[in-house]
């Protein structure tokens, strides 16, 4: 292997340095990246002896180090044999090399005094700091020059040294031997705001720029800030850099087919200050004949400069020129494939528009991509609706480029989606599959599933007589797991008197906090977003954030109070949803406070009304409750009424075709007992049966009907789907409570010794009112099979 010739070593030893300095001045965000790549906790500003304990284990950074110093050191004096010559022509001045010379001297020494310990460093300057105060006050003339040059020198190149980095090193070598040769003014207004602009941004440059006005004289200190001013904001970079881009742009005119994009000016100095005009508009126009090139562009923009502005702007641009492009739905379908290199959660830089209309997309495709022309007749719903709101928040909004620039478009796709929907509810006229409107899972959602909500008449006419009392008692809305309450209070807006305002907050989630003002945040933004949600949306103002962060319930409190007077008509209910969850919250923080809050809204806020949902009834749950829960009214959610059921069943949305035998339809309550989770799951069982009959030509989609045989063939697959409920209820109940049910199935009889257990079995609806037997027999086959397995 042959060895590397040392000239050749010594080119690419200065071809790095100089890559050094150009990274330090044009580079910066690429320069950061590389240093993090030697060591993890560098920095361009970091003095890279300060880890010379590390020079043995991570040569990269000891050869960093090294360059870094050479070039502070030699760049400065070379600078200065170019300047100088310049200087004396263009002003007929001599210049200073008496002072300039000893300057560089000084700059050196402290230079080599840098690469010491820090103690060795400390004396030095300080020596070399008392030693240019003593020559100032004391000597004259050229010994006064010398002696003040080299201690200035000192006391510059241990700053320089230490505390900067290459960049700002070299800088303020040349500063130190330009200056002292030249003597102060505009060339000492170059040098600052250079070193300003690199190093410390624009509001150093300013604050420069204000002191050379105060300490130079006005016209003396009008040219030197000028010239710091202009430097800071890197004017004379821009300047060929103006002159660049608008060659570019010529050049695009004509026709010249080149890719502009590689030539941008950002792709050699990543930090432009001023602005470049017509950049973003060539960005925009080569997206369509270079979307990778473009991406990768944009990407550039974002991640390696201070461009984002520009990049975010192109990405409005791009996108309104696609979205005005989309004719059909399969159009706006592709979007989502074509969009995907556009950043999620979006910058802020984006504005709302552009994440909307991303989601919209989203959801598009998400209903075309559902298994049958009903649900995505169904789905589609989410984006027409998602579409009103933007359409009106742009013709409202303030923003009147933002209208103009998507207005068109979100009327035009509300047009395909709308057009869309109306012929998949033909096809699903037309389908020979019996529709799928069963949800067997999940609470219901009013926007999703529409008249899928059966009954509860009586528990909404309560919670609105309740609430509309003089003195509304604490509501306590209780019932089993998955019988329909969080679904009830998600429809309870659409239920009751519009001057009631009912606002759903889910515990299960807020719970999770781990302090008393991640709770308090938690509950002001689900109300917020509650308010949003409902028929007439309401928009709330925000609570005070300082306030909220210092102590949070107070501050809830007092917000809760602006909410009221600023609807004085309103009623507001505050449903809070898995209640039982504020126990953890308790135990965790080791605070009553939260709930010390709720029974001060209770006494205080005379427009709040409290209704808590849950599974337990007062009396479950711990001591503490009984103080806070104070004149409270239960609710009780039980299982759907006979006729409640056999609406699910038959008309479960409108327009569903008939396709129950009427003994099928008795067989499904019996087995279900209406509890509303299983009429859904058999059911939606029972249509997946005939549609799989359907298409495998086994029976007639005009004639398919579901039969007493049918709902018991299902029966196994609903045991399976419904296995999560079947274990909850399950593990829900007591030990004493399960051996009794296990010995009910093996035929005992209930003995005087178990009328606790049947009494607390019945008011958990697990047993039938006469105690002898189950009441949804489901629960007793899935009660089978457990003691089956074991």
């Amino acid at each position: 292997m042959s060895k590397e010739h040392p000239t050749a070593k010594l080119w690419i030893y200065l071809a790095e340095c100089v890559r050094l300095l150009y990274w330090s001045y044009f580079k910066p965000y690429t320069f950061e990246r590389w240093l993090r790549d030697i060591h993890p906790e560098l920095k361009p500003t970091d003095h890279a002896f300060d880890k010379r304990a590390e020079f043995r284990t991570n040569p990269r950074l000891r050869h960093y180090a090294g360059q870094v110093w050479w070039l502070t050191a030699i760049v400065p004096t070379l600078a200065v044999l170019v300047v100088a010559p310049i200087y004396t022509l263009a002003s007929g001045e001599t210049f200073n090399w008496v002072r300039s010379c000893p300057f560089l001297l000084g700059w050196l020494i402290g230079l080599i005094v840098a690469r010491g310990n820090n103690k060795t460093r400390l004396v030095t300057f300080c020596f070399a700091f008392l030693t240019s105060v003593f020559t100032s006050r004391f000597l004259s003339g050229v010994a006064s020059d010398v002696a003040s040059g080299v201690a200035g020198g000192v006391v510059g190149g241990v700053a320089g040294g230490v505390v900067f980095g290459v960049g700002l090193g070299v800088t303020g070598g040349v500063a130190f031997g330009v200056v002292g040769g030249v003597a102060f003014g505009v060339v000492f207004g170059v040098v600052g705001g250079v070193t300003s602009g690199v190093g410390l941004g624009v509001a150093l440059g300013v604050v420069g720029c204000v002191v050379g006005i105060l300490t130079a004289g006005v016209t003396g200190g009008q040219a030197v800030s000028m010239a710091w001013l202009l430097a800071a904001l890197r004017f004379y970079f821009w300047l060929p850099e103006l002159l660049w881009i608008l060659t570019l742009f010529f050049l695009s005119r004509i026709g010249i087919q080149i890719n502009y994009l590689r030539y941008l000016p950002p792709r050699f100095d990543e930090v432009i200050i001023l602005p470049l005009p017509f950049m973003g508009q060539m960005i925009v126009e080569s997206y369509r004949d270079h979307p990778t090139a473009t991406r990768e562009t944009i990407d550039y923009l974002i991640s390696s400069t201070n461009q984002q502005k520009v990049a975010a702007q192109a990405i409005l641009e791009i996108g309104r020129d696609i979205f005005s492009r989309c004719q059909r739905l399969s159009d706006i379908v592709e979007l989502t494939h074509q969009l995907t290199w556009i950043r999620s959660p979006a910058p802020k830089e984006y504005g709302t528009v552009l994440p909307q209309f991303l989601d919209i997309c989203q959801g598009v495709r998400a209903a075309d991509e559902a298994t049958s022309p009903y649900r995505k007749y169904e789905l589609l719903n989410i984006p027409i609706k998602a579409l009103g709101e933007l359409k009106n928040s742009l013709a409202f909004g303030t923003n009147a480029a933002v209208a103009t620039m998507f207005g068109s478009t979100a009327e035009r796709w509300l047009t395909i989606l709308e057009t869309a929907q109306r012929n998949l509810a033909q096809q699903a006229l037309q389908s020979k599959e019996i529709s799928q409107v069963y949800i067997a899972g999940n609470s219901l959602d009013p926007e999703t599933a529409k008249s899928r909500f059966k009954g509860r008449i009586d528990i909404f006419r309560e919670i609105e007589n309740f609430t509309l009392s003089e003195q509304p008692p604490v509501l306590l809305l209780y019932g089993g797991r998955r019988t329909g309450k969080t679904s009830a209070l998600k429809y309870l807006p659409y239920k009751i008197v519009p001057n009631i305002v009912p606002l759903l907050v889910d515990l299960q989630g807020a719970a999770s906090a781990t302090t008393l003002q991640g709770l308090a945040e938690n509950l002001a933004k689900q109300i917020i977003e509650a308010a949003r949600r409902l028929p007439r949306s309401l928009d709330l103002p925000y609570p005070n954030a300082a306030k909220l962060a210092k102590d949070p319930f107070p501050a809830l409190q007092i917000w809760l109070g602006e909410i009221e007077r600023s609807y004085p008509g309103k009623q507001f209910l505050l449903c809070l949803d898995e209640f039982e969850r504020l126990s953890e919250v308790v135990e965790v923080t080791k605070s009553f406070v939260p709930l010390n809050f709720l029974r001060n809204l209770l006494q205080h806020q005379q427009k709040w009304t409290l209704l808590f949902s849950g599974s337990h009834q007062l009396s479950e749950l711990p001591d503490y409750w009984s103080d806070y829960l104070i004149n409270t009214r239960a609710l009780r959610m039980s299982y759907l009424e006979e006729s409640e059921a056999r609406e699910l069943i038959l008309h479960p949305v409108e327009g569903f075709r008939q396709i129950y035998e009427l003994r099928a339809v008795d067989e499904i309550i019996q087995l279900t007992g209406c509890q509303p989770f299983l009429v859904q799951l058999v059911c939606y069982e029972l249509v997946e049966l005939l549609n799989g009959d359907i298409r495998g030509n086994r029976r007639e989609p005009d004639t398919a009907k579901v039969t007493v045989e049918d709902v018991e063939l299902i029966i196994p697959q609903v045991l399976e789907r419904g296995d999560q409920y079947f274990r909850e209820l399950w593990k829900s109940l007591s030990e004493s409570d399960r051996n009794f049910l296990k010995r009910l199935i093996y035929g005992e009889t209930p003995t005087q010794q178990d009328k606790g257990v049947v009494k607390r079995l019945v008011r958990k609806e697990i047993l039938n009112p006469e105690a002898n037997a189950f009441q949804v027999p489901l629960v007793q086959r899935f009660v089978e099979l457990l003691l089956e397995e074991e």
